[in-house]
């Protein structure tokens, strides 16, 4: 079997090929003289056009279809060739010619394309569409060599379509400009190669040299270790416990599994020991880390690294007062929080902050995660703080239901209203209350004097 036979067989089952195939195969059901769409001679202004169709033949359900069908080429325009979409109305189209079906894979080439639009050019007199223009110009650069060949075969492609008769010359015209205008190839920007586009083209070179590479073997290995050592925390690859609240409509397992839940589960605890990431990431966990620093007298770290995030994640509006008020917090000289941090990161930090932006601490953030993940987090994992919310922890029973049960929960449940929903009858009802209850004056005048004061 030869390369271009291997291609090919690899093409023809590609998902998109068997896509298309099926689609060609709506295609010549739809012009089945009997049970197809009926086509019949149409009147474009003063040229009689056989075998033609208009939008108005399809439903609504089809009209999606035969948009689809216009935009791949298998449907095109005989007016309005800028929009490839099949419009509700009385504007005609044709189906096209198999041989420029998408299925047969012509390759697009750029002296074709260029024959075609020097052909455009000498029927319309030089008045082209603002992108045919565009890609004339470009292919008229590119292709300047051989520019007397691609006119001379455009002028005997246009006296040959002079011969042929009215509608004929019409259709091939309309049948010939939408296949282009869904398979013209990509505009070639022709650039002047200066010394600057060669050193920048040196640097990127060395930099893929000097990357890093990584075995296949090593990194699979480390999603083997990673797939495994979650595999048990995923609720839709291990059963829940206490029972798994999408197919049960129990929600013990939320309520156990809570933000800020005062006893945490076993399961939630030995995830905190995978990474200082995810201790982190569990707001119970941050606030079990939070005591043990505050036991070290080291809390202002963590204090910095959340102050960093509020910095990070917050609004725009108080980005500015934020980062003022974390150096003067925890970086500048006599700070209430100060943080040890070495002279360079200082120097970085303190320039950025004369401009500041959501990311001017990152230099200093990743200073103090790094020594918490390497300092505090092995020593925390050993302290009696952990091993005491450790003992702490619950390991649910599992439950179980019958299946009588679960129809049953599933007769019960009713879709949930929106959050937002909820959130605007809350304010709603707070309002009412607030219009509908006792005004408090010395509530009302303290709100005034403060109002004054600032």
């Amino acid at each position: 079997m030869t390369i271009k036979n291997v291609r090919d067989h690899g093409q023809r089952y590609r998902p998109r090929m068997a896509c298309l195939k099926k689609v060609e195969n709506v295609v010549l059901e739809m012009q089945d003289p009997k049970t197809g769409v009926k086509s019949q001679t149409q009147r474009l202004v003063i040229t009689t056009i056989p075998h033609a169709i208009t939008g108005e033949i399809l439903r609504n359900k089809a009209r999606a279809m035969g948009t689809m069908m216009v935009a791949f080429g298998y449907i095109y325009p005989l007016q309005d060739h800028k929009r490839l979409m099949l419009k509700p109305d009385t504007s005609l189209y044709r189906f096209q010619t198999p041989y420029f079906w998408p299925a047969q894979q012509w390759p697009v080439e750029d002296t074709d394309y260029a024959i075609y639009l020097a052909k455009r050019n000498i029927r319309k007199k030089g008045m082209l569409e603002l992108y045919e223009q565009e890609q004339y110009n470009n292919l008229y650069k590119w292709m300047n060599h051989k520019w007397d060949f691609i006119v001379m075969q455009a002028k005997e492609q246009y006296r040959a379509g002079k011969e042929r008769k009215k509608p004929d010359r019409v259709v091939f015209d309309c049948q010939e400009r939408a296949y282009w205008v869904v398979h013209r190839p990509p505009v070639r920007r022709v650039t002047k190669k200066t010394p600057d586009y060669y050193r920048r083209i040196i640097m990127f070179t060395q930099q893929c040299i000097m990357r890093p590479r990584v075995k296949s073997s090593v990194s699979i290995g480390a999603l083997v270790k990673y797939t495994t050592t979650y595999k048990e925390h995923d609720p839709f690859l291990h059963a829940c416990l206490p029972s798994n609240p999408w197919l049960t409509d129990d929600v013990t397992y939320w309520t156990l599994n809570m933000p800020n839940v005062e006893i945490p589960t076993k399961m939630r605890v030995e995830r905190w020991t995978f990474s200082f990431g995810e201790l982190l990431m569990d707001p119970r966990g941050r606030a079990d880390f939070r005591l043990f620093l505050k036991k070290e007298f080291s809390g202002e770290n963590l204090a910095f690294w959340e102050a960093c995030e509020d910095l990070k994640w917050g609004a725009a509006e108080t980005m500015k007062e934020k980062a003022q008020q974390i150096y003067k917090t925890f970086l500048a000289r006599g700070a209430p929080r100060w943080i040890n941090i070495d002279g360079k990161t200082m120097d970085i930090t303190v320039k950025g902050l004369a401009h500041p932006h959501r990311y001017v601490l990152d230099a200093a953030q990743t200073h103090i995660y790094m020594l918490m993940k390497k300092d505090s987090f092995g020593r925390y994992l050993k302290s009696p703080v952990f091993k005491e919310t450790q003992k702490k922890a619950i390991a649910p029973e599992p439950q179980r239901f019958t299946e009588t049960q679960l129809e049953q929960n599933a007769k019960r449940r009713r879709p949930s209203l929106s959050p937002i929903i909820l959130r605007q009858q809350e304010e709603e009802q707070k309002a009412k209350l607030a219009a509908s209850g006792p005004v408090d004056i010395t509530q009302v005048m303290s709100k005034l004097e403060r109002k004054q004061k600032n």
